[in-house]
């Protein structure tokens, strides 16, 4: 918790066992810590510099614990400024990038594109993606990772945690590997969108739709990937995304990880009734009416029917019953 502020994970145990003594004597502290005496003394010092604890006048070998809401409070604030001076220093870079750039009577295809060789320098890519993400980030995800793995992973968690939506899509070879539903149902539990298809046709990242990463080695090769920026590349690889989510099916998990399903499979034929009745320009209440139904009842349904099919109004969910063939183009009243 205190690792923002220059605290490793020692330090920081010291320090929350010597403000929970107050003062303590470095052998009683050593002890409680299971550290050397020696070891324990390093601790100290380190808090010492921060201002997070001192030598007590009384006596040698004797430690107080700064009060917490003044010292960490004062660090907090510088570890401000520094942020702020570092943002400020960003943002210069940056206007100093766009100005070379706009120099240039065409735009350099190294500053669309970007080569990223290595496991660990893909995995590195991969967590920055994510790290930098303000608002979304989509992924397509294979039954076959290379360098990363798509589902559980630290940044995916702290994205997460921060507010950043996730919609993602698996291969249903996923849920067979092992770990994988346990993997899925944690992300489920963080609040992400899973769906799930029969297979994707590649694996891809794409963050804040400014960003996208998708793989360039096969099978034997060093794993390498690409990083596309702002271009017509990275517009149809946002457009690849879209298409296979809408094709997609949501992932349900029953309690203790079981695929309730694994994914619904389609309308039943009370949902192809509703939409008939609401096609043929029938009100929710009328259709309720008609079904012998619950308007509430009606309203899940079609709630429903626009998650299974990832679109957000019902003039779309009208268009894709028709392109599924769900329902006839014309009313079957009128023979």
């Amino acid at each position: 918790m205190l690792g923002a502020i220059g605290l490793d994970e020692r330090q920081e145990t010291a320090y929350r066992a010597l403000v929970a003594l107050g003062a303590a004597e470095i052998g009683h502290l050593a002890h409680r810590l299971a550290l050397t005496e020696a070891e324990t003394e390093r601790a100290l010092r380190r808090l010492e510099q921060h201002g997070l604890a001192a030598p007590s006048s009384a006596g040698a070998g004797r430690w107080v614990a700064a009060p917490p809401g003044v010292a960490l409070g004062a660090l907090l604030t510088q570890q401000r400024h520094e942020l702020e001076r570092a943002e400020l220093a960003a943002a210069v870079l940056a206007q100093e990038y766009r100005a070379e750039s706009a120099g240039s009577a065409e735009p350099d295809v190294r500053d669309l594109v970007e080569v990223v060789s290595g496991a660990s320098a893909v995995g590195h890519r991969f967590a920055q993606l994510q790290l930098g993400a303000v608002r979304e980030v989509c992924a397509l995800v294979t039954g076959k990772p290379v360098a990363v793995r798509g589902t559980d992973n630290e940044a995916e968690e702290k994205a997460a945690g921060r507010g950043v939506s996730y919609r993602v899509v698996v291969e249903r070879e996923v849920l067979a590997l092992p770990g994988g539903v346990g993997e899925l149902t944690a992300a489920l539990g963080r609040n992400e969108q899973v769906r799930v298809v029969d297979r994707v046709p590649t694996k891809l990242v794409v963050a804040d739709r400014s960003l996208a990463m998708v793989p360039l080695t096969g099978r034997g090769s060093e794993p390498a990937a690409v990083v596309v920026h702002g271009s017509g590349l990275l517009e149809s690889l946002v457009g690849l995304f879209e298409a296979v989510w809408r094709d997609a099916l949501p992932l349900r998990l029953q309690d203790g990880g079981r695929v309730a399903q694994a994914v619904a499979t389609g309308p039943d034929a009370l949902d192809l009734q509703v939409l008939s009745l609401l096609l043929a320009g029938m009100t929710d209440a009328s259709v309720a009416k008609q079904l012998d139904l619950g308007l509430r009842t009606v309203q899940r349904r079609v709630k429903g029917l626009m998650e299974l099919t990832g679109v957000t109004t019902r003039l779309q969910l009208g268009w894709h019953a028709y392109a599924e063939g769900w329902v006839a183009r014309e009313h079957p009243d009128r023979g």
